[in-house]
């Protein structure tokens, strides 16, 4: 294969890692976690959008479960809540055309050129960003706290898949792993 047959493969994995994040996390540093072993959840009674609460609950509850922690009522190691929101940025347009024309007068040259660049699509992003906090349900502090987030256009399945993976990426730091 030619270098040139290559471009547009090395531009599509560029495109599709520049659409992933890394999720961000925080913990205290003096905190061990080592004895965690139960949790409960604090969820907020009332969401502006009811359909992303519920699956980010969902998501929380089978990733900390998948991960080996019990759900109980009482007596539990520590808290798990969250908080979202849902913001509108502008989409940097990836594509632009350049113009260009060329005459050659009798006495030198004239040359025009322009570029235009063309919208793809809307021109803003959904961007949905998930915030897990775990406390100490003794101390009532805060002991950890994930972020990241995700772009989308539509909801319903796709959207759905993208917050449990959300989720899960966030969750799989924790507990941390100190060094």
């Amino acid at each position: 294969m030619k270098i040139p047959a290559l471009i547009p493969v090395l531009i599509s994995c560029l495109m599709l890692s520049a659409c992933t994040s890394k999720p961000k996390s925080d913990y205290d540093t003096e905190y061990d976690f080592s004895q965690l072993k139960r949790f409960e959840t604090i969820f907020p009674a009332q969401t502006p959008d009811p359909l992303s609460s519920s699956r980010i609950e969902d998501s929380i509850i089978a990733a900390l479960s998948k991960q080996g922690f019990v759900m109980v009522e009482q007596q539990a190691d520590f808290s798990v809540t969250y908080s979202f929101k849902v913001e509108d940025k502008p989409k940097k347009s990836g594509l632009s055309i350049g113009l260009g024309t060329s005459t050659r007068g009798s006495s030198g040259g004239v040359r025009v050129g322009t570029s235009v660049g063309v919208p793809i699509g809307s021109d803003t992003a959904q961007i949905q960003t998930i915030q897990i906090d775990i406390i100490d349900p003794k101390t009532n502090k805060l002991i950890w706290r994930g972020t990241d987030k995700f772009n989308f256009d539509t909801g319903g399945e796709k959207k759905a898949e993208e917050t449990q993976n959300v989720v899960t990426k966030i969750l799989s730091q924790f507990p941390p792993h100190k060094q």
